[in-house]
């Protein structure tokens, strides 16, 4: 019994980990979008095209689960050439310094109707602040190659100057950069498939 004990302390990770599965982020059938207010009048919408990231799922309970992701900010893309590269300066993102953005899950948490409250560490511009996302799931479905797939819709908002953006200019109509930023991700997973023994 003296022997069993440390034994099974040290299966006990392991055994936790039992119910979790590792899900990979398909990039190329996902979207991490943004929205800002121009001009107080309009909104101005751009996406960044450069993404990878990891999730961790354990269906018993998903309380369990983990995700992280990285975004590229050199994809930035908000269909205008001249207007991307001023958002890739040190005027806003910086991205020679500050090349990606990330995102490291605190805790999730149930809100019903297959929706969770998803809260975590985001890194931008350098700083790092806790945000919630609100995410909408689907269920999972079999892709082209027999692959375990699943859908996942998620949205949160932060204000930029929180992050260090704080360039602006004050026209007429109002300042030139709304302050609130609306964040919408896409984001479609393959679920990973167990290694093969080498023979």
């Amino acid at each position: 019994m003296k022997k069993l004990l440390p034994a099974l302390l040290a299966l006990a990770p392991a055994l936790a980990l039992a119910g979790t599965s590792t899900w990979n982020l398909d990039a190329s059938h996902s979207r991490a979008g943004f929205a800002v207010k121009h001009l107080v009048i309009s909104t101005t919408r751009g996406e960044f095209t450069k993404l990878a990231g990891k999730l961790a799922l354990d269906e018993a309970d998903v309380t369990r689960s983990t995700v992280e992701a990285t975004i590229d900010v050199a994809s930035l893309d908000t269909q205008v050439a001249d207007r991307d590269a001023h958002l890739r300066s040190p005027d806003f993102f910086d991205a020679a310094k500050y090349p990606t953005i990330t995102f490291r899950s605190t805790q999730v948490t149930p809100a019903g109707d297959g929706k969770l409250k998803v809260a975590g560490d985001l890194t931008l511009h350098g700083v790092t602040r806790p945000v919630v996302l609100d995410v909408e799931t689907s269920p999972e479905v079999k892709g082209m190659g027999g692959e375990a797939r699943r859908g996942y819709a998620a949205v949160t908002k932060i204000d930029r100057r929180d992050y260090g953006l704080t360039w602006n200019k004050v026209l007429e109509a109002g300042p030139a950069v709304g302050n609130d930023v609306t964040i919408t991700l896409d984001l479609e997973v393959v679920k990973e498939r167990p290694k093969t023994a080498s023979r």
